[in-house]
């Protein structure tokens, strides 16, 4: 695992709590990670560890989830964003590259829009980029529909940690050679409580509001109102590790981003979470983040 340093920083209604992993060069450009729905800011280890202190990565623990669990809310995609403005002010860097992945590729890019002085160029890991949600879904259904068995988990209860482990490497997209110490890490980020009835950090209303918010109007359109340029890495393989992904060409055709500062790029071989946490993945999301840094410096 590669050393971080935990910090606090004042938000509406208390502290955020966020991971820092300091670059060598103290001088060196800053890069703000956030991280999925029912995720923490360790998601963002495996990356983390490929940058090689080549910039500065700090990862907050959103609103709602692991050390921030205990903050208020109203929760939802805009209360994140300027969440995120607040972190980026307290920590005094003029512009930061902003990162997202799944839901926190939505507030990425929701908070570049609300916030067009404060971020520079983005990168979006398989998310951002929605859809209107099917009118015949009660919410509840839509939350199913979107995120299905991360939701179920919030109302389980485990008897310790070697079970909430043994959870996850049942889960599909983790089978074979996808588990790592930084999958463990960040996995068990999540587990808070005794045993034996240890439970996820998650508030489910939180993850619920922040969900059925994913569908917001507003929300939805601010892919094509960036006011920088951004990627989007999309995964060839979904949640489960089935062949169809969230995102395909067709459905990135039919998205109408022509004509936005959004270039789409496939990365093979990887799911909706090992195109975050695995090797091949993070890989590609280290050499992307330095270069937008630079960039952006």
């Amino acid at each position: 695992m590669t050393p971080y340093e935990e910090i606090r920083v004042p938000v509406a209604g208390g502290e955020l709590a966020a991971l820092r992993w300091p670059a060598r060069d103290p001088g060196a450009p800053v890069v703000v990670a956030l991280h999925g729905i029912t995720a923490n800011a360790l998601s963002w280890g495996t990356v983390a560890r490929l940058l090689a202190g080549q910039v500065t990565l700090i990862a907050p623990d959103l609103r709602g989830r692991a050390a921030s669990s205990g903050l208020p809310g109203p929760y939802g995609i805009a209360a994140h964003a300027d969440d995120v403005a607040a972190l980026t002010g307290a920590l005094g860097p003029d512009r930061v590259v902003l990162a997202g992945h799944s839901m926190g590729a939505f507030v990425a890019a929701f908070a570049a829009v609300r916030y067009p002085d404060r971020f520079g160029p983005l990168l979006l890991v398989d998310g951002g980029v929605g859809f209107p949600a099917p009118t015949q879904l009660s919410p509840d259904e839509l939350m199913t529909a979107v995120i299905g068995p991360a939701m179920d988990r919030l109302s389980m209860t485990f008897p310790d940690r070697a079970a909430y482990r043994a959870f996850w490497q049942a889960h599909p997209a983790f089978a074979g050679d996808a588990w790592s110490p930084e999958v463990d890490a960040y996995i068990q980020r999540d587990l808070a409580g005794d045993e034996p009835e240890m439970r996820s950090t998650c508030r489910i209303e939180a993850v619920r509001t922040d969900g059925i918010g994913l569908f917001d109007d507003d929300v939805l359109s601010a892919v094509r109102k960036l006011p920088v340029p951004a990627t989007l890495l999309w995964a060839a393989r979904g949640l489960m590790d089935e062949e169809q992904g969230l995102y395909d060409e067709g459905r990135l055709a039919a998205a109408g981003l022509s004509g936005t500062p959004l270039e789409p790029v496939a990365v093979p071989d990887v799911n909706h979470y090992t195109v975050l946490t695995g090797e091949a993945g993070a890989g590609e999301i280290a050499r992307r983040l330095v270069a937008a840094a630079g960039g952006a410096a």
